[in-house]
Order: structure tokens, then C-alpha cells, then sequence
């Protein structure tokens, strides 16, 4: 299965131009399809990602958290996290931490050099 660009045009507040999604960050275009491999591979459908793309947007809303235009990939990622924890049967608590290892990583990487998880978990 393949998810359609229509299909995509119903994720809700998608940043689009005419060539399709728009990225500010390298990070987010990974995010993005990470969400569409992980549909494509049968993890999930995506009317199953759209609502709780939706859910995790409304919860936001309703916390009272200001998008402010450069938080919809934030929400983008907790959703396909938590989506990902109930549909694989991943604790949650194992993503956060390898999301963890991931920040200390790339923090405690050098410029221009590749990240290595290896390295960021001899610091823990």
C-alpha cells in the first residue's frame, strides 16, 4: 500500500506549497516519512494516523499551547509516537528513552561529524 498525495491532503494543517510538504527542518521531513513508511509497511492506516494527528492537535489546543506555525512537526512526532507505542506494542517509556539517547547524541556530536548512539550511551 501506498499512501496517495489525496490521502496526505486530508492530514490535518499539513504545510504545503505546490510542490507539496513543506519543511523547516531536515527533522521533520524524516518525521514525515517515517509516518508514511511506517502507514505504507501496515503499522497502521492512514485514517488512523490522521485522527491521531487531529487528537494530539486538539489536545494541544485545548492545553492551551499557541502554534504558533513552527509547532505542527512537535505534534507530529508525539502523535506518531504514541500511535507507534499502541500499534507495536513498544513501551512508551522505551521510545522516550531512545528519543533521549538520540538528543544527548546529537548534542554531544561534533560538527560536521556523524551522530553515534553508541558514544551518547558510554555518557549515560
Amino acid at each position: 500500500m501506498t499512501v496517495s498525495a489525496e490521502k496526505m491532503k486530508r492530514s490535518p494543517a499539513l504545510p504545503v506549497d505546490g510542490d507539496g510538504p513543506v519543511f523547516r527542518e531536515p527533522w521533520e521531513a524524516k518525521a514525515f516519512a517515517m509516518a508514511v513508511r511506517l502507514a505504507e509497511a501496515g503499522l497502521f492506516t492512514w485514517a488512523e494516523w490522521t485522527e491521531a494527528l487531529s487528537d494530539e492537535i486538539a489536545g494541544a489546543r485545548e492545553a492551551g499551547d499557541p502554534d504558533l506555525g513552527d509547532t505542527y512537526y512537535m505534534y507530529w512526532m508525539r502523535a506518531l509516537e504514541a500511535l507507534v507505542a499502541r500499534k507495536s506494542g513498544i513501551a512508551a517509556s522505551d521510545i522516550e528513552r531512545q528519543a533521549e539517547e538520540w538528543r544527548d547524541a546529537y548534542l554531544n556530536t561534533p560538527h560536521g561529524q556523524p551522530i553515534d548512539l553508541a558514544a551518547a550511551r558510554d555518557l549515560r
